[in-house]
């Protein structure tokens, strides 16, 4: 007995010390998991960081795309290559594009503290222009430049661009983002179509420290200073350093713009309501030159204030059906041509066509856009234009619509500046058959239809055409003497100097998430 009973203690003994072995070996309760909760604060999407009263939204599309009839994804064939209509031209141009945002949200005793950053990944194919007039084998050689990412003039190629990067906190925004100026539609009344006149743009942000006073019932107002380098400069053209190889592509001069001074000065009024909003802008522009020559010896011209002007208009659920909208702007300018001829717009056009004028090869159409114009020993010239845009939207039922949209824009100089456009200020230059003929002023127009189809929620296919118009002033029958361009392989010769147009399709695939 006394054998078993020590035996049943020793083992007794020997389970207690594995036992108190094995709760040693246990590992400590597990931390509990703080998953992601979701953040009703300020609508679908957004989700607390772990750890922080701080919310994030995670958003973007892919989109897919081809542009038929021009070198650009979202212009008309308005100059360069694409202009010229020759074998030169690319028959389409196709893109791929990926875009992220990224949405923050932090209450605090201020208010809302609001960050927000957009971005592209975009792949461009590509287009070709002359490289000389080096002969292999009986023909001109002709090269891309692999330095672009445009579509237009370069190979095929990625880019990285970054549209927006702001901070909101107490009515103040900092940063790059969509210019007060422009309507909430910026460049897009009903289209997808970029190349439309008539109101402010910068869709891909301008940097500004602006603030913005929310007065109730719909009514807010803006205050703003913004960057004017490079979206809201067109030219400032040294007449006195025109050529005869910038005539050719619609530059009326040397573009002389000088250092920034002072950032473009923004004021807007708006009303939102349940059927729609009307808004107002202002802005002033400061129009800084170079020098009249190669050194600062040479003197320059002072600098000119130019400013512009815009109203704008929305109407929604127009009695033609649910979710119907028209959307206008109208705009005036002085100094100040980007806030009508918008940034993603070319600034000089060259536009090649057929004539049935004896003695002249084709038909070109030139025009160029500038905010000012001097020559030396002279002050500025303010350039003037004046236009409008708008589209009505039509909705078939939940997955079709289609919207109707036009644009148009003026140009026009003063007698003094085009004294010195016309004038035989460059030996050789001869800018059309006499200055009788001249005029430089033009009117640029734009007519379109879109039709969108989305299947499912947030998958959207779309077919825009769009019709460019370029309607130059110059005197019937005049003409214009042109050097050798070799870029675009258009010959010295005598041209025709006539209005042109310009027609695309642009197809698109985009996704949203």
């Amino acid at each position: 007995m006394k054998m078993v009973k020590s035996l049943l203690l020793g083992s007794a003994a020997g389970l207690i010390a594995v036992g108190g072995a094995q709760a040693a070996d246990l590992p400590v309760k597990a931390k509990a998991i703080e998953y992601v909760k979701i953040c009703s604060l300020y609508g679908a999407g957004f989700y607390y960081l772990p750890g922080t009263d701080t919310c994030i939204k995670l958003g973007g599309y892919l989109r897919a795309e081809v542009a038929l009839g021009t070198n650009s994804n979202y212009d008309t064939a308005n100059g360069s290559v694409a202009g010229a209509k020759n074998r030169l031209s690319n028959y389409y141009t196709a893109r791929s594009r990926e875009d992220l945002n990224i949405d923050t949200r932090t209450a605090t005793e201020y208010g809302v503290v609001r960050t927000f950053f957009d971005a592209t990944f975009t792949w461009t194919s590509g287009g070709y222009t002359g490289a000389g007039t080096t002969a292999v084998n009986g023909a001109t050689t002709y090269t891309g430049s692999a330095t672009g990412t445009s579509g237009s003039g370069s190979v095929a190629g990625g880019s990285l661009g970054v549209y927006y990067a702001f901070i909101q906190f107490a009515g103040f925004t900092l940063g790059k983002a969509v210019s007060q100026f422009s309507a909430p539609w910026t460049n897009y009344p009903g289209n997808n179509f970029d190349g439309l006149p008539g109101g402010g743009g910068a869709v891909t942000g301008v940097n500004q420290f602006s603030y913005t006073a929310d007065f109730g019932q719909g009514i807010t107002a803006a205050f703003s200073a913004q960057d004017q380098v490079a979206y809201y400069t067109s030219n400032i053209w040294n007449v006195s350093g025109a050529t005869v190889a910038g005539l050719a592509t619609g530059a009326y001069g040397a573009n002389d713009i000088g250092g920034s001074r002072s950032p473009d000065l923004v004021a807007m009024v708006r009303v939102d309501q349940a059927w729609g909003l009307v808004q107002a802008s202002v802005a002033a522009h400061d129009n800084h030159a170079g020098y009249y020559g190669a050194d600062e010896t040479t003197g320059h011209p002072g600098d000119k204030w130019g400013w512009a002007a815009q109203l704008a208009l929305s109407i929604k659920n127009i009695p033609t059906g649910a979710g119907d909208t028209i959307n206008v702007s109208g705009v005036y300018t002085n100094g100040a041509s980007r806030y009508n001829f918008q940034d993603l717009m070319a600034s000089t056009y060259a536009i090649y066509g057929s004539t049935g004028l004896a003695g002249a090869y084709q038909s070109v159409g030139l025009a160029g856009l500038s905010d000012s114009v001097f020559v030396t020993g002279a002050g500025q010239e303010l350039t003037t234009t004046y236009g409008f845009r708008g589209a009505y939207t039509h909705n078939w039922d939940p997955y079709w619509n289609t919207a109707i949209y036009g644009a148009w824009a003026a140009v026009r100089y003063n007698n003094t500046a085009k004294g010195y456009l016309c004038g035989a200020f460059v030996t050789g230059l001869a800018l059309s058959s006499g200055v009788a003929g001249c005029n430089p002023d033009f009117n640029y127009s734009v007519v379109g239809v879109i039709t969108r189809w989305t299947p499912v929620k947030n998958l959207t296919f779309s077919a825009d055409l769009a019709y460019m118009m370029l309607d130059q002033k110059y005197a019937s029958g005049s003409t214009v003497t042109l050097p050798l361009q070799s870029t675009i392989a258009k010959p010295a010769t005598t041209y025709e100097l006539k209005d042109q147009g310009s027609l695309t399709l642009l197809l698109r695939a985009q996704r949203n998430w």
